[in-house]
């Protein structure tokens, strides 16, 4: 049997504790994520005409699928680090050797493997509804796995500085959850007014679903290459901070 390092055993207890509860952790936004096809699709199909060659239904479902892998990712970071916070269990890692590195490989790593397993999930039950094409699946790859660790990123810092579960529902609520529905998933930015369409292009989690989008249809609101360079410049600096409160323990060591 192989035995495990360090930051492997961290981030293999983490993949384990939102796996132990798939149902509620996987299964559950799969179901939500089928339903807002359902609803939307049903209702819109015949009077919203997105691209020319794509149905809205097709259109909707890499939203669907990247709404679902960015919520989550940030849901396992962030959860993780607030419950070990509050009920004490953070001491336990403190007292490991691992560094500020492995926790965070583990926490976005672990992050990452939950926002795909959902994304995945989600794309498979969708397409079942409705064809879909993959016009560059490589663009799919990076953005899913990007917006994932961005997102990640985003929960480490979310469950460093919050202290207690409100704190942590507000940061949800009131920046996570505005940006990701504000981001494209259900539309094009193109039949915004001029004024939101300026400020569609402040929000990173646009150019996450767009390039995203990008993979399966090949036509999008914004060059991918732009998408990607504004993407990874955003998980660059989230995690440069991220990497530097855990190296000075930020608010973890007392």
């Amino acid at each position: 049997m192989t035995l495990l390092t360090g930051w492997q055993t961290l981030l293999y207890k983490e993949v384990l504790r939102f796996w132990k509860v798939g149902f509620q952790t996987v299964a559950a936004p799969v179901i939500t994520a089928l339903l807002y096809l359902m609803i939307f699709g049903h209702v819109l199909e015949d009077h919203v005409k997105v691209y020319d060659s794509v149905g809205y239904t097709s259109f909707l479902v890499p939203g669907l699928v990247m709404m679902s892998v960015l919520q989550n990712a940030f849901a396992n970071s962030s959860s993780s680090l607030i419950q070990s916070k509050i009920m004490g269990s953070m001491v336990f890692v403190l007292l490991t050797p691992l560094s500020h590195w492995h926790w965070f490989v583990a926490y976005v790593g672990s992050s990452v493997v939950r926002g795909l397993a959902v994304g995945s999930g989600v794309l498979l039950v969708t397409s079942f509804f409705t064809p879909l094409s993959f016009a560059a699946p490589l663009w799919i790859v990076v953005f899913a796995v990007l917006g994932a660790a961005l997102l990640g990123t985003l929960g480490v810092l979310a469950g460093l500085w919050a202290e207690k579960f409100d704190q942590m529902a507000a940061f949800q609520n009131f920046i996570i959850l505005p940006m990701t529905f504000l981001s494209g998933v259900f539309y094009s930015i193109h039949s915004l007014p001029p004024f939101w369409q300026r400020v569609s292009h402040f929000n990173p989690f646009f150019y996450m679903i767009d390039g995203f989008r990008y993979g399966f249809f090949g036509v999008s609101d914004t060059s991918p290459w732009l998408s990607v360079a504004i993407v990874g410049g955003a998980l660059l600096v989230a995690a440069s901070v991220a990497v530097h409160l855990l190296r000075i323990g930020y608010k973890i060591r007392n």
